[in-house]
């Protein structure tokens, strides 16, 4: 018997119904000679610490650290009825299909039953990028051979395995130290989760200390034939910042009191460069996620949701959690097939269809830069629109916009730079005239930030009048404005997950700048969004409006925990050891020596260490008026009566963001004991 593995219940039923596999049986679907069964995500996880010896039951410095001999892993209990027709089939299988996800977790999902349940007959790796027949027939009919996929179960254990050993390791050392300070509270560790926080944490304290500086624009409304456009006054060297902004408001006064004084502006110099702009690739998740935070205001995590229903419930659009967003050359064939699908979805596409190039070749187009997967870009096959939620079909409208506009016109326009002058005062207008629209028809330009936040009155996207050298220009307005330089912005979703991805650019250490490549990041496509949920999950990140701030609690960790660890630089170098797993240069033996041997290191540095904390100033108990401690319940930090449980009088928490200046609670790191 042939058996299949497929990762859930839907896809074994996609792949059975192309099969023709229609019997069905207790967690199977059988047909001539095959069944097709499967997993519902993991059917096993990594023991806990306990299941190495009754003495980790209980968290203490001296059991510390743990490392497994011969690693073990235990069924999950909730589904434990489908992992017995697992084994059982595997017991019967004569040859096996993976059909799992096609990454590194699915790989991982199949490939740790089949050394659980001891399989040792052939395997073959079947290949999806999509959920629709066409696909999935296409894919059967390309089989992988099993070596090719293996190295990525290998990587996605060292993975596990790290993870675990620093997050049950560091997890049970932080939170016995804090207690022994008399921080009351868990203090979850984890390999890329507190590197994550670590960059809100950097970010809110830039924000926090950032001070503000007053500076004077002055903005100007010229005309010329009948035509007004807008000038700004380019404050002199000696008086400006770094981004040119004047800090000398007598100086910005009187220039602009000249100005006012004159009749025209002299145009001096004129500049003008033809841009040509090809269209955005197709998506990747991390892009997708970033443009929906954005767009949206979807959490990424939703947005991977989405992306998933689209891709397993409405066969609408191919794999989501890929980390590329080029296309391989073969797919060209079927460029036709995709767009009158595209158009039997959609009719009211008939008027964007006839703006397109068919024949056209973008640069998405690049078997060199495809990795593992490609772009998410809509399937061979008309999809029901209606049947899709509101979020899932703006998602799903984004990606096939994506898409069709890899056979739009390229977007042409002159950008214009005008340097003119007016009672001895140096001026710059900025104009964009489109010469040819292209894809930008589907796409609409973004807004500029500094267009946004009403910095400057000469916008960048006007359309400047005919404009040479020597021409005088009306001067209609003069006005001077006193502003003030405004902090970062806070991380957003979309934003942490692409500082997610681009990390390397962060990294300021020299040694591992140069080991890193610039699209080494933290974690991976398809974690990034869990990581955030799980740090939203239990306080130590904050959600405001669409902003994210770090908690109280969060700084206490980022500043308890070893640099190396809250270093997302340090976890990109291990992003890039289990690359380097999956392509066989490194051993998973030898990666996970090397992070036992860390792990021991930390735990000898840290045992018998002190670390000062310095307590948050808590609200009064309610119940009784003394003193209160705060502590991280199931909806994020909470102000907790000291006396409890003999008094259990509550408060609602704050953030770290929230309490600007507040007193907040620091662990030191030690040195060596």
């Amino acid at each position: 018997m042939r058996l299949y593995l497929c990762e859930k219940p839907s896809q074994g039923k996609d792949i059975a119904k192309v099969l023709g596999a229609t019997q069905r049986g207790s967690g199977c679907l059988s047909g001539s000679g095959i069944t097709i069964t499967w997993c519902i995500g993991h059917l096993v996880e990594a023991a806990a610490p306990e299941a190495y010896g009754e003495q980790y039951k209980h968290w203490s410095i001296e059991q510390l650290p743990i490392i497994p001999e011969r690693w073990r892993v235990e069924v999950k209990p909730k589904t434990a009825a489908q992992f017995k027709v697992v084994k059982q089939l595997l017991g019967q299988a004569s040859e096996l299909v993976i059909a799992t996800d096609a990454d590194r977790e699915g790989e991982m999902i199949a490939r740790e039953l089949v050394d659980l349940c001891g399989y040792r007959g052939p395997i073959q790796r079947l290949w999806l990028s999509a959920l629709n027949d066409a696909s999935i027939r296409k894919a059967l009919g390309a089989l992988k051979p099993s070596s090719e996929t293996l190295p990525m179960y290998f990587s996605a254990l060292a993975r596990s395995r790290a993870d675990w050993l620093i997050g049950m390791n560091l997890s049970r050392l932080f939170t016995i130290l804090g207690r022994q300070s008399g921080y009351d509270g868990v203090l979850s560790v984890g390999r890329v989760q507190t590197p994550t926080l670590k960059l809100v944490v950097d970010r809110d304290r830039e924000i926090s200390r950032f001070v503000s500086v007053p500076y004077w624009p002055v903005d100007l409304v010229l005309n010329s034939a009948g035509q007004a456009f807008a000038a700004a006054w380019l404050a002199p060297e000696a008086y400006a910042d770094s981004a040119g902004r004047c800090l000398n408001e007598a100086v910005a006064r009187q220039a602009a009191e000249r100005m006012r004084s004159a009749s025209c502006a002299q145009v001096v110099h004129v500049d003008v460069e033809r841009v040509r702009e090809g269209p955005p690739l197709p998506f990747d998740l991390g892009t997708l996620q970033e443009v929906c935070s954005e767009q949206f205001g979807l959490d990424v995590q939703e947005t991977l949701d989405i992306a998933q229903a689209l891709y397993e419930s409405h066969k609408a659009t191919t794999y989501p959690r890929s980390d590329s967003g080029y296309l391989p050359e073969s797919m060209l064939a079927e460029v036709p097939t995709v767009l009158d699908s595209l158009l039997r979805t959609d009719p009211s596409l008939q008027l964007v269809m006839a703006q397109l190039d068919r024949t056209q070749r973008s640069r998405a187009w690049n078997d060199d830069k495809v990795t593992a997967h490609h772009g998410i870009i809509p399937t061979l096959e008309p999809v029901d629109l209606s049947a899709m939620s509101a979020k899932e079909l703006v998602v799903y409208k984004l990606i096939r916009t994506h898409y069709l506009a890899q056979f739009m016109l390229h977007h042409e326009f002159d950008r214009t730079t005008a340097r003119l002058s007016c009672a001895d005062q140096s001026l710059q207008a900025v104009g964009k005239q489109i010469i040819v629209p292209g894809w930008r028809v589907l796409l609409a330009e973004p807004k500029a930030e500094s267009e946004d936040s009403g910095e400057t009155a000469a916008p960048r996207g006007q359309v400047l009048p005919a404009l040479h050298e020597g021409l005088s220009c009306r001067v209609t307005s003069v006005d001077c404005r006193a502003l003030k330089t405004s902090p970062p912005r806070p991380y957003t979703q979309g934003e942490l997950v692409k500082a997610m991805k681009t990390v390397a650019k962060l990294v300021a250490d020299p040694r591992l700048k140069q080991k890193l490549k610039d699209t080494v990041g933290i974690g991976t496509e398809a974690t990034r969004g869990n990581i955030i949920k799980g740090l939203l999950g239990r306080g130590y990140l904050v959600k405001q409006g669409r902003a994210i701030r770090a908690s109280d609690a969060a700084w206490t960790l980022v500043d308890a925990v070893p640099a190396a660890i809250a270093d997302p630089g340090t976890t990109a170098v291990w992003e890039q050891a289990l690359d380097m797993i999956e392509t066989g240069q490194l051993t998973l033996e030898v990666f996970l020596q090397k992070q036992s041997a860390w792990i021991a290191q930390l735990v000898l540095q840290y045992r018998g260490a002190i670390l000062a904390i310095k307590l948050p100033q808590g609200p009064a108990c309610p119940v009784c008026g003394g003193a209160t401690r705060q502590r991280t319940g199931k909806s994020g930090a909470f102000w907790s009566c000291i006396r409890y449980p003999d008094c259990k009088g509550t408060a609602p928490g704050e953030s770290g963001a929230a309490k600007r200046g507040a007193p907040r609670k620091r662990l030191s790191r030690p040195k060596a004991s």
